[in-house]
């Protein structure tokens, strides 16, 4: 056993398009890092961006076996540059959400007499009944998700089970899409992993459970019951739970690193695995977030995280189980219309230039007089509506707004969604309330000024790069050391945050009255211009 002052955590990280690996000391410093890019790294394998698109363009897949060959790699690479394996106490990890892995029957018997002297790709080439992983960018699965939907009592009923409403790219859909249209395959299926299960499986060499976090996008876990749900199961596939295992709390020590590891790179043979989870979850550890915080990253597409202890499970954003307090959640909400929108408003209104358009910002009052817009250039997520919609101080649609107006129309306008949409989760802003800023734009502190004037809240920025795999190198910690200590006090050296806006004087008078506004508004769009819910192919 390594003694504390040279003991390392290491955080794996399965994303679309590579693999990393951080790991870190006892004070959370970043020692080592190494990555494999599946396109550069593995050509053989043909993929583009991490992934094989079919013809049909909707159908999108990786090779199980790429996975397997690329943690080959990355291990040989960490071995080839004297990278201290055996001063590692516990690993944890995570993998991009929603994709699947469908194991033959006999693979546990493979993966538990592993052989040292023989890479993992030899051993496990043959060990998959489906040879092609859907991952989170399929879009294939929209019969089988009204099918699910209908099956369960509704998109609000299903909704309320598993914290969203049926997803295309969601892990039960797809399974049901591989039962109808493959029933050999599912049948020689003996079990089904997510991405994070997967490689956590690699290295126990044995099965490892799913958590209930990376499960909570599976639209088949009942986030209440932290469990299965029948119903669910049911509607996707037959004998569907004996495959998938039972799930366990994101932060529980679930083995050890198999003995092949331990003689092949010289792991000690009690070095622990945590559970390993999803890619946004992990996100959530990495940023150190507590109760009370909203982590907002602006980059393409907006997306916040949000820290919830009861939430309102609806047809918009998702809930899952929160990786850091098992017995809390965390909400996720994406916004296509992010830094794109943005950039393209600052374009044509401020002459491409990000100091023009902070100066026509600040030339403009909060709450732009009553002016609201709405700016969705693409097809959004929520609401399901594209379009440019512009209304006066009177709610009454206008054709145009003057230069500054439309600067700050944009922001606010982003901003207040994403608090309208937050608060439709469950969410509230209170006195313990802080914003976590990360993304392209979080660098520029005129539009960190709207969003703390449009949340009443202080923002923080980080800086934090590869916060899935850091997060995962934390979560090793605080699962080794236990969880009887809070999560950040463990990480309380790795958490440092820097406050960069407070809210303006009065902004809260101005927000909480626009912001219902801006709901009015939205509704009203909506129900004049909107998409039916049920149109899949958007999210």
């Amino acid at each position: 056993m390594a003694d504390e002052s040279n003991r390392v955590f290491g955080g794996f990280d399965f994303s679309t398009q590579q693999i990393k690996f951080i790991a870190v000391n006892d004070n959370l410093q970043v020692i080592y890092e190494e990555a494999v890019r599946f396109d550069s790294d593995l050509p053989h394998y043909n993929t583009r961006g991490g992934v094989c698109i079919a013809d049909d363009k909707i159908t999108i897949t990786s090779p199980a076996i790429m996975w397997v060959e690329a943690l080959d790699l990355l291990l040989s690479r960490l071995k080839n540059s004297g990278f201290p394996f055996q001063q590692v106490v516990c690993v944890s990890g995570t993998g991009q959400q929603h994709g699947s892995v469908y194991w033959r029957q006999g693979a546990q018997q493979i993966l538990r007499n592993l052989v040292a002297e023989k890479p993992l790709t030899e051993q496990l080439k043959d060990a998959f009944s489906v040879a092609n992983s859907p991952v989170w960018m399929d879009s294939s699965t929209t019969r089988q998700c009204q099918e699910l939907e209908c099956k369960v009592g509704g998109a609000e009923k299903l909704a309320a089970i598993t914290g969203s409403r049926a997803y295309e790219r969601f892990t039960g859909n797809q399974i049901a899409k591989i039962y109808q249209q493959q029933p050999e395959a599912y049948n020689n299926t003996e079990r089904i992993s997510l991405v994070s299960s997967f490689v956590a499986s690699l290295l126990l060499g044995d099965y490892a459970p799913i958590d209930e976090s990376d499960g909570s996008g599976m639209n088949l876990l009942d986030i209440q019951a932290r469990d299965w749900s029948q119903e669910c199961l049911d509607a996707c596939a037959p004998g569907l739970k004996a495959k998938l295992g039972s799930p366990v709390p994101s932060n529980e020590v679930i083995g050890t690193v198999s003995s092949y590891l331990s003689i092949r790179y010289g792991f000690p043979n009690d070095c622990k695995v945590v559970a390993f989870t999803g890619d946004n979850p992990a996100s959530l550890a990495g940023l150190a977030a507590q109760k009370g915080d909203v982590i907002v990253s602006l980059g393409t597409s907006d997306t916040l995280f949000l820290w919830l202890e009861t939430p309102k499970p609806s047809l918009e954003g998702h809930i899952f189980v929160n990786p850091v307090q098992t017995s809390d959640y965390m909400a996720l909400l994406c916004f296509k219309n992010g830094s794109l929108t943005r950039e393209k408003i600052r374009d044509e209104r401020a002459g491409g230039s990000w100091e023009k358009f902070n100066e026509q910002l600040k030339s403009t009052p909060m709450g732009n007089n009553g002016q609201i817009g709405m700016y969705f250039h693409v097809m959004e997520i929520q609401p399901l509506i594209q379009g440019i919609y512009r209304f006066d101080k009177n709610g009454q649609k206008i054709d145009d707004f003057l230069d500054a107006v439309e600067v700050r129309a944009v922001l606010e306008s982003q901003f207040m969604a994403q608090r309208v949409h937050a608060e439709n989760l469950g969410f509230n802003i209170g006195p313990d309330t802080n914003i976590i800023a990360t993304g392209g734009a979080s660098s520029n502190p005129a539009i960190l000024q709207v969003l703390a004037d449009v949340f009443n809240a202080p923002v923080y920025i980080k800086d934090v790069a590869n916060s899935a795999a850091l997060g995962c190198a934390f979560r090793a910690k605080y699962g080794w050391l236990g969880t009887d200590v809070p999560y950040l006090q463990i990480v309380e050296k790795g958490s440092e945050r820097v406050c960069v806006a407070y809210p303006t004087p009065g902004a809260d008078d101005v927000y909480r009255v626009l912001c219902q506004c801006y709901r009015k508004l939205e509704a009203e769009v909506v129900s004049t211009y909107g998409h039916k819910q049920g149109d899949y192919n958007v999210s």
